[in-house]
């Protein structure tokens, strides 16, 4: 696909959102759309490093957390509007993915996803131990409850995230068909054969974590506006971690696009779950889906489809 309809179709999917805000006046559709745009940023940021790269990163909901308390700490001190509450949350969630590569990424294989998961348990037990953002008590974060022009601020918050979504697979598929991505590439193919060949390993995984955890980071920063109420167990929850690693896997990770398709069907089946049966069963319906494409389909979806086209051919 060409970038100038890769951005037709993003002004397309954009505008439709725009307009929907305009047609419908039930905010629950736009919190479960809301929802599943989250997912996407997530997935996408973590198929740069995990992807890309193929360094497992199991610290998801920690970069996710950093953002949510970045925007905590900020509503205290002096709140902002909410895009640049994702761009302070951005910018502290990459220095945190940085300064976590430069400490771990030295490892490989298990080795490097058992830190990932460390820094998980070191973060939040940091937040649970600061009363400024409410430690193990939580904290109350009251939102405006309209928006000009949009009525409902669900609506408002619907379509940054839709924005923030589109930038972050913009920038996916920017990296992939990058010298950044051809490196990582390298990398993920053999490591010691890139080194080799005088390819940059470490400067371009200190990259890849930090453009990765901040994305991760933004997705996060809304999370205390949707709630109104921010605690440990909500932000370090199992699922983001558990979410942003299957989304990528059953749609596809050799591609900016499979995180995306992964994103929005896995996402989609946990909304109708929630409200059909219960939100209980999401990790179940996870876990099954993900069973069964580790042996139908490896290479995920967008795997799938390769493979019977070339077979077509």
């Amino acid at each position: 696909m060409r970038w100038t309809n890769f951005f037709l179709i993003a002004a397309v999917v954009a505008a439709l959102g725009v307009a929907a805000t305009q047609f419908s006046s039930n905010d629950y559709y736009f919190f479960a759309a809301y929802v599943v745009l989250q997912y996407v940023v997530l997935a996408t940021a973590w198929n740069i490093l995990g992807g890309y790269a193929g360094y497992v990163n199991f610290g998801s909901a920690a970069f996710f957390a950093a953002g949510a308390y970045s925007t905590v700490v900020v509503h205290k001190l002096y709140p902002l509007p909410l895009p640049l509450l994702i761009v302070f949350s951005g910018i502290v969630a990459g220095l945190i993915g940085f300064g976590t590569g430069y400490l771990t990424l030295r490892l490989r294989g298990v080795f490097f996803a058992i830190a990932t998961l460390a820094l998980a348990v070191v973060l939040q037990t940091l937040i649970i131990n600061w009363d400024f953002v409410g430690g193990s008590r939580g904290a109350y974060i009251i939102r405006p409850h309209t928006f000009p022009l949009l009525g409902s601020y669900m609506k408002y918050m619907f379509l940054v995230m839709l924005g923030l979504a589109i930038v972050a697979v913009s920038v996916a598929r920017l990296i992939e068909r990058s010298w950044l991505g051809y490196g990582l590439a390298a990398i993920r193919d053999d490591e010691f054969a890139a080194e080799a060949s005088g390819v940059p390993t470490l400067r371009l995984k200190l990259v890849a974590t930090a453009v990765s955890g901040a994305f991760m980071g933004m997705a996060g920063s809304p999370f205390p506006y949707i709630i109104g109420y921010v605690e440990p167990s909500s932000t370090f929850n199992l699922a983001y971690a558990v979410n942003a690693i299957a989304m990528p896997m059953i749609g596809g990770t050799s591609t900016w696009i499979g995180p995306v398709i992964g994103a929005i069907l896995l996402g989609t089946i946990q909304q109708v779950a929630t409200v059909t049966i219960s939100s209980a069963v999401n990790l179940l319906i996870v876990g099954l889906v993900l069973v069964a494409f580790v042996i139908i389909a490896p290479n995920g979806l967008v795997g799938l489809a390769q493979s019977w086209m070339r077979k077509r051919k």
